[in-house]
């Protein structure tokens, strides 16, 4: 017999603003008014915002040497799938993931062949190959060799996402390096611009740390900048200490973060990003890592020492270096990366770890995080709504919550259940049915 409902809308948006793309995906099936509803800019930023506040739908992507793979961090048993959808997918080459941001990946498999990728909705763009512009006081023939280093994220000024480029260029000259071209990619406008003012007495890793190490520089994306690890050049006593180089997407301005008052300069520092926030992770001589987190972006004084991860002590593998992942969504565990062999969620509160065995995994890999999102690729933008926009959508949902009742035709069967005196509305695979879902007094309803 079926189960005869009625749901308002606003409880409808709210339950489908907890589901995940490919549920979301089925859902525009519905009807027209479900499709317009889930598709509109309003409802993608519910959903990312919700998704990222809480940390569900999260996944794993994995680089090995040819291929993307995808791990759901939501499934009950971690499964490696290739996402066979990869816009730069070869047999020659390997992608890597120069950066993620809102559910959407930064791609590239060579020098300059980029393409951004939304691996929920499989939406991809190429992006336009840019020249290099040598410095005007630079000779070509003293040029032995490049370097490149990028970033990628969100503009929210104007409602965008860029690519950074950085290209160090190597040769004759006192300390091997000359200057460095900066240009940066706005997908609203779909091509490149040059960035004239970055401090040329910073530079990236050294040559011969560049392929081997892990993500080859690329920056971090967090409240609206990219971050890198640089080191200053010729500078007395500063020449090579290390500091972290923001550049701001909004503004396209370059500014230096205060690091914190580490317990000791016998270390290797490199940043990240944990909940949102900027985070430096600091491996002390094959020994222990140190986790720290800015919690009020750009204040020295905000930062707080997450975690000391000993590594004898934590994990029966060894490992050299460890790199912070994501929070689980209880916010009580974080999870690590290896020496791009081994994830291990890691308890904050008990201070233990738990190898996490991925089937299918390559044995060597590069993770990144994913979050499952409907932002699209058509010229930029998180999914905002202007205020007046966004008032005249809730003055028509208000006026309709208050004069009508909503029917729906879904392709998953919805049941009630009680639980600790509340109604939970649970989803099944059973086939289709009509729902008309009734809002009966004080009963709340929840997504499970």
């Amino acid at each position: 017999m079926k189960t005869m409902m009625m749901l308002f809308p606003e409880i409808a948006a709210d339950i489908l603003s907890r589901l995940p793309v490919k549920s979301l995906k089925r859902f525009r099936c519905v009807s027209k008014s479900w499709c317009k509803e889930i598709d509109s800019p309003y409802f993608i930023n519910t959903h990312l915002k919700r998704s990222s506040q809480a940390h569900t739908h999260l996944s794993l992507i994995l680089r090995d040497t040819t291929k993307l793979c995808t791990v759901d961090l939501d499934s009950p048993d971690f499964t490696s799938i290739e996402l066979k959808s990869n816009p730069l997918k070869s047999d020659h080459c390997a992608t890597e993931v120069m950066g993620s941001c809102n559910g959407l990946l930064a791609l590239l498999n060579s020098d300059f062949r980029i393409a951004l990728y939304n691996p929920s909705t499989r939406e991809k763009k190429m992006i336009p190959v840019s020249p290099l512009e040598l410095p005007n006081d630079l000779d070509d023939s003293k040029v032995s060799s490049l370097f490149n280093f990028y970033g990628f994220g969100h503009d929210p000024v104007n409602e965008d996402y860029k690519v950074v480029r950085f290209i160090h260029f190597y040769g004759d000259s006192p300390d091997g390096f000359f200057h460095c071209e900066v240009k940066v990619y706005s997908l609203k406008s779909n091509s490149w611009k040059r960035i004239d003012d970055y401090p040329y007495d910073l530079r990236f890793i050294l040559p011969p740390d560049y392929h081997p190490r892990c993500r080859r520089g690329y920056g971090v994306f967090a409240n609206s900048a990219v971050h890198w690890k640089a080191t200053v050049v010729g500078k007395g006593k500063e020449n090579g200490s290390d500091l972290i180089l923001a550049f701001d997407l909004g503004a396209e301005e370059f500014k230096i973060i205060p690091q914190p008052d580490y317990s000791s300069n016998e270390h290797e520092m490199n940043v990240g990003v944990l909940g949102g926030c900027l985070c430096v992770f600091c491996n002390r001589n094959c020994e222990q890592v140190e986790i720290w987190v800015m919690k009020e972006y750009g204040v020295k004084e905000s930062w707080t020492q997450l975690c000391t991860v000993i590594a004898k002590l934590q994990v029966k593998e060894f490992w050299l270096h460890a790199r912070p992942l994501a929070y689980s969504k209880g916010g009580d565990k974080i999870l690590l990366e290896l020496d791009n062999r081994f994830l291990v969620w890691y308890d904050l509160r008990r201070r233990k770890s738990k190898i996490i065995k991925i089937r299918g995994a390559p044995p060597i890999f590069i993770a990144e995080i994913s979050v499952g999102s409907l932002v699209t690729l058509n010229g930029g933008g998180e999914g905002q709504t202007s205020g007046k926009d966004t008032q005249e959508k809730r003055k028509t949902r208000k006026k309709r919550a208050g004069n009508s009742w909503f029917r729906m035709q879904t392709w998953k069967t919805m049941d009630m259940e009680r639980m600790d005196g509340d109604l939970y509305l649970l989803f099944s695979d059973t086939g289709p049915q009509e729902l008309n879902v009734s809002f009966l007094g004080n009963i709340v309803f929840r997504a499970l």
